[in-house]
């Protein structure tokens, strides 16, 4: 790996030297654009809109444009006078439960390593940290912008997650949180009963991108001319659900089997699945009779209403 930033963790009155990593990648199959006739690659300037004249990259400053319309610009210079106090430092602001972090605010994750000479104060903290059970809510400036970030212990290593502001995180506003949702008793068991089936330790490495493996496939069999084969895998329908209780068994029962439920067809199904699928559909489980107890028991528990 490659550093991509030093600066020190400022933790009272110790200083401790490191190095930053980016601690992920991504995987994803990248691409030019190409010329569909022969592949040639498509390239672009920079122009101007005022006259279409190109602008070298030299000539190329920040706008901010006003509501008036009218555009400030911003130079390298009017960066630099920017007060950033965490310019090159880790700022320890506080220590916390992990679990007073919302997910929702973790932005990208970093690799603190020491330098030779932070060491020793580097594992003290490390160890101190994990014993408390406890993350350290810090203030950091990569790349010419302040952020909050949580310093964590994984694997021995110190991890640094950016975080957003609070202001940057949105507000759900849907209308359904409004409204008086009625679930029964039976739903509710049912639900549980069908999360507790699908309960485990989480395993990382049980899990693959699908879509990658095929897309690589795809350009695989491009280059030695191969056709390429559609997987018989069935795929899961969508459409409305009638029968909110029968889906729910079919489902429960399609997880203890180990082979994926697949949607109650109905009268008002938004979508069809195609009829080479029937026989997937109908092995999803029993459907609710017209005199199912459950079916016509009261409604005994609501969503909780948003709050005004």
């Amino acid at each position: 790996m490659r550093s991509i930033w030093k600066g020190a963790i400022s933790f009272g009155l110790v200083t401790i030297p490191v190095k930053l990593y980016s601690a992920t990648e991504t995987k994803d199959v990248s691409f030019h654009q190409v010329r569909r006739s022969d592949g040639s690659r498509i390239k672009y300037k920079r122009v101007a809109a005022v006259d279409g004249e190109e602008v070298s990259y030299g000539d190329i400053a920040k706008g901010f444009e006003l509501s008036s319309g009218e555009t400030v610009v911003l130079t390298d210079a009017d960066f630099k006078d920017l007060p950033l106090t965490t310019s090159r430092a880790i700022d320890v602001l506080q220590f916390v439960p992990l679990e007073q972090l919302d997910p929702i605010f973790f932005e990208k994750s970093y690799y603190l390593e020491p330098d030779k000479a932070g060491v020793k104060p580097y594992v003290l903290l490390r160890d101190a940290l994990e014993q408390s059970g406890k993350v350290a809510v810090v203030k950091v400036a990569l790349r010419n912008r302040e952020s909050l970030a949580a310093l964590r212990v994984r694997d021995g290593v110190f991890v640094l997650e950016t975080m957003l502001w609070p202001d940057e995180v949105r507000t759900p506003d849907f209308g359904f949180l409004n409204e008086d949702v009625e679930v029964r008793s039976q739903e509710l068991a049912m639900a549980g009963s069908l999360i507790e089936t699908l309960s485990g330790d989480f395993d990382p490495s049980e899990y693959k991108d699908g879509y990658r493996e095929a897309l690589n496939a795809v350009i695989e069999a491009k280059v030695e001319g191969r056709e390429v084969v559609q997987p018989a895998d069935a795929q899961p329908t969508s459409g409305t659900v009638v029968d909110l209780m029968a889906a729910l068994r079919a489902s429960v029962e399609a997880a203890k089997s180990g082979r994926p439920a697949a949607a109650e067809p109905g009268p008002a199904a938004a979508t069809k699945a195609p009829a080479k699928k029937a026989a997937a559909a109908k092995a999803g489980g029993p459907k609710a009779k017209a005199g199912d107890k459950d079916a016509q028991a009261k409604p005994v528990k609501k969503a909780t209403r948003k709050s005004a």
